[in-house]
């Protein structure tokens, strides 16, 4: 199985070895046995330009990735980058220009285009939350919801667009959620036992930070209860489905004691209102889950 490299809880924004493998993989599903269209249809030696163009308004993201798809296919397609990736484009900007043979262009364009699309789209997502948070302390994570086999894409993604990524997985950090705590008994018996379970942990392993999520007032005083007499340390709390109001009264309650996260029913119409209520972060399945693609499209000449 092929492990993700990471660096705490954020991903590196560099093209690694792990994203080069399922690059490669990625190109083997769309090519097959080859691009008999292109083969067919276009001179093997014929030279050409092509543009990438954004044919709406949004955050780029997925440059550096589609460079490695074009790379992986032909090294000698000239790639030249007009538009970085969290930069700003608008109907019609050439965000990339390539030059070389016309049958590596086109047997590589729709997966770097789906990768770029799908990334654009997410980082035009993450811009307009973050945007809206303008103002307020509140920083936005993204979740695992994400897509099967693109979730470190994804949260990187996330991360150009300006959120914060949340763990990458279910190795990386210790998140105590309702149905933990519910198979467990209850918060302090859960807590106990992650304090016995991060005791027998090897002392050279990493580290693992404890989220807990809460459902009421109630659960943050035995979370907090648990982890004094557990002697464990909480990194942040969960506020799961607290509405503005209430994730105001723990900010006041409790903001000095630990990190505050607000997670569940937060949408782009009432994020503004987490914001305000002074929480530390927001976490939005919705940043990654159900995102539309920014629309992007190469053509052989640099206009739409």
């Amino acid at each position: 199985m092929v492990k993700l490299r990471f660096v705490g809880h954020y991903l590196r924004t560099m093209m690694n070895e792990e994203m080069r493998t399922f690059i490669t993989l990625a190109l083997k599903e769309d090519l097959g046995r080859g691009d008999v269209t292109s083969e067919s249809s276009v001179p093997k030696d014929l030279v050409q330009k092509g543009y990438i163009l954004a044919k709406e308004d949004g955050v780029v993201a997925g440059v550096e990735v589609a460079k490695e798809v074009f790379k992986q296919f032909d090294d000698n397609v000239r790639f030249t980058v007009l538009k970085n990736d969290g930069e700003r484009v608008v109907f019609g900007d050439v965000v990339i220009e390539l030059e070389g043979l016309a049958r590596s262009i086109l047997s590589s364009e729709r997966l770097a285009l789906n990768f770029m699309q799908r990334m654009s789209g997410i980082a035009t997502r993450t811009d307009h939350i973050v945007k809206s948070l303008e103002g307020t302390p509140t920083k936005v994570l993204d979740t695992r919801k994400t897509t099967p086999g693109l979730r470190y894409f994804e949260k990187w993604a996330v991360k150009i667009g300006g959120g914060v990524n949340h763990r990458m997985g279910l190795f990386d950090m210790i998140l105590l959620k309702d149905n933990h705590v519910d198979y467990a008994g209850n918060m302090e018996a859960a807590i106990k036992t992650v304090s016995e379970y991060l005791e027998k942990r090897d002392s050279k392993e990493k580290k693992l930070p404890l989220v807990i999520e809460t459902r009421s007032f109630q659960e943050i005083e035995d979370a907090i209860a648990g982890s004094e007499k557990s002697g464990i340390t909480i990194e942040r709390i969960l506020l799961d489905n607290f509405s503005p109001d209430k994730v105001s009264e723990a900010v006041e309650k409790y903001a000095h004691l630990v990190t505050l996260e607000a997670s569940g029913g937060i949408t782009p119409d009432n994020v503004r209102e987490y914001g305000d209520a002074g929480v530390d972060f927001v976490s939005m399945g919705y940043l990654t889950h159900s995102v539309k693609s920014l629309d992007l499209s190469l053509k052989s000449t640099p206009h739409v």
